[in-house]
């Protein structure tokens, strides 16, 4: 049985994106569970990376709906992606992952009353545990966004699992190897999109 090392609910991994002036913070399902820890950290965006995980963020002051669940919009932004975590994904699913991450973090609200949550705010990207899924996530959107400080994928990891916390006695699993290779196919292929048909959206500083 693999053993586990303790860790916090949420560890902030870079204090200050480049361009965006926001918090990117990795958790888990605790931490993304806790809106009084959210808010303490300035979260106002969360995305899940995990498919076996729902997390009810929905206002609970809102009514259900005749014969239905309490639909609207949360005290969050939330995104779900839904990978599993090791095999079984579709490579593709790890190049989605990194173009929801980018969009969630540059999308602009409309001023409306049905889109209430328009404050910008820190980002939490989490999975069940916080050690795998959402840690290759993350790796993979620094290595693309900052190469100058990343210029590896495995760098970004190593980055990653500092600022995670995570033992090296469960690296070999953190993230799982099947992760990290679907996110080195993604970066590989939106490096040669950019290459091929540079976009100024896909391109600009971040």
């Amino acid at each position: 049985m693999t053993k586990h090392y303790p860790r916090p609910p949420m560890s902030l991994i870079e204090p200050c994106l480049p361009g965006r002036n926001v918090a990117l913070y990795i958790g888990d399902s605790q931490a993304a569970s806790s809106p009084a820890l959210l808010e303490e950290n300035g979260i106002t965006t969360v995305i899940n990376c995990a498919v076996n995980l729902d997390i009810n963020l929905v206002d609970t002051s809102v009514p259900p709906t005749p014969n239905g669940l309490i639909q609207g919009p949360g005290k969050f932004r939330y995104y779900k992606i839904g990978m599993i975590d090791g095999p079984g994904n579709p490579h593709e699913q790890m190049l989605a992952a990194y173009f929801i991450l980018r969009a969630a973090l540059d999308q602009i609200m409309p001023d409306k009353p049905s889109y209430p949550l328009r404050e910008k705010g820190n980002v939490l990207v989490h999975c069940r545990g916080g050690r795998s899924r959402s840690v290759t996530l993350v790796s993979l959107f620094l290595h693309l966004e900052l190469p100058n400080r990343y210029p590896t994928l495995e760098s970004a990891v190593a980055h990653v699992r500092k600022e995670r916390q995570l033992h090296p006695d469960e690296w070999f699993e953190t993230p799982k190897p099947e992760l990290f290779e679907a996110a080195r196919i993604a970066a590989r292929q939106i490096k040669q999109l950019l290459q091929e048909a540079p976009d100024e959206q896909l391109t600009q500083v971040c």
